[in-house]
């Protein structure tokens, strides 16, 4: 009887141990484009960067050179008690499935992907809703009656963007054309502007003059690639608007900052919970970006436009078809 007792006195300490572990040592670890990627990842560490700044919590970063590298450092802050995890991407999939089960006491919480796992906690977006807003402006923006998408890569997450890009487009000019490219196979084709900057010259050769860029740091070269050529384009993530003032059209903004800032105060304060989080425009969890960069850009009319659009998305009086339940795109 004793033993039982001491035992499950140990029991109750290292659960203590580790749930004092998931408020004290927060952690994340970014996907190969890397934090300063101007996109995706920076919008995760200005999340952190706030977090930090209004905790004096210091986040441990991980940023991998390579796909092997990121089971690796989930794997180390793991060994190392860091909880909550944060990993960033859809990539990453694999890699934190494999190491939340073997550190079922560690909290990991992924954006863009699903994991159902007790100790995970999935964020995702509803990018079709706010690809569908870019679309509708890059619409009444347009003159040639053509406009351009480039994806990083042709899987589900990216489909969101292109086919919520494709009804926004459509919504406004049925007639429409749009152009659609993807930029590789693998996760280097969130990093290579080089690319991205070739298929943009390719897309406006072909009478696009708005372009909406899903591919992390690759848009660079796409943004480039439109101020080259005296036309527009569409940021992705975080707000981008600033990079190509008068050339940047607008951003499809995804509150990556905010979801990464949530993980750790909820975690901090006991409140941290496994299972999915959908993030959409009700929860303004995306939206597009209006700012002193573009807004010379925007008419009062194309903005009336907007608002009510998105009005309408979140009342339901438009349906923005969910590619990742529906792998069909057709218009």
């Amino acid at each position: 009887m004793k033993g039982v007792f001491l035992a499950s006195v140990t029991a109750l300490a290292m659960s203590a141990t580790l749930a004092h572990a998931a408020t004290d040592k927060p952690a994340v670890v970014y996907d190969q484009a890397g934090k300063y990627d101007k996109s995706f990842n920076e919008g995760v560490y200005n999340g952190v960067l706030k977090y930090e700044k209004d905790t004096g919590q210091k986040i441990r970063e991980f940023e991998p050179k390579n796909e092997a590298q990121v089971e690796q450092g989930l794997r180390r802050l793991a060994q190392r008690g860091y909880s909550p995890i944060i990993a960033v991407g859809y990539s990453m999939s694999a890699a934190t499935e494999k190491v939340a089960k073997d550190f079922p006491n560690i909290h990991f919480s992924i954006i863009d992907s699903v994991i159902k796992l007790p100790n995970v906690q999935s964020i995702v977006f509803k990018e079709q809703e706010g690809s569908f807003l870019v679309g509708a402006l890059a619409a009444m923006k347009s003159k040639t009656n053509t406009v351009g998408f480039i994806g990083a890569i042709d899987v589900p997450l990216i489909r969101k963007f292109s086919c919520g890009y494709k009804q926004g487009v459509k919504y406004i000019a049925p007639k429409d054309k749009v152009i659609v490219n993807f930029v590789g196979s693998t996760g280097a084709a969130f990093s290579n502007p080089t690319q991205g900057s070739e298929l943009a010259k390719s897309q406006f050769s072909q009478g696009a003059d708005v372009i909406f860029a899903a591919a992390g740091g690759t848009g660079i070269g796409v943004y480039q690639a439109a101020a080259d050529a005296g036309k527009y384009a569409i940021g992705v993530d975080s707000d981008q608007n600033y990079l190509h003032p008068g050339v940047m059209l607008t951003s499809m903004v995804k509150r990556v900052d905010q979801a990464a800032y949530n993980v750790y105060k909820s975690a901090a304060a006991g409140g941290w919970k496994p299972g999915v989080v959908t993030l959409g425009l009700a929860d303004n969890g995306v939206t597009w970006a209006l700012d002193k960069y573009n807004q010379k850009l925007i008419t009062p009319e194309m903005k009336a436009k907007m608002k009510a659009i998105r009005k309408d998305i979140i009342d339901g009086k438009i349906k923005v078809h969910d590619y990742s339940v529906d792998n069909s795109c057709n218009m």
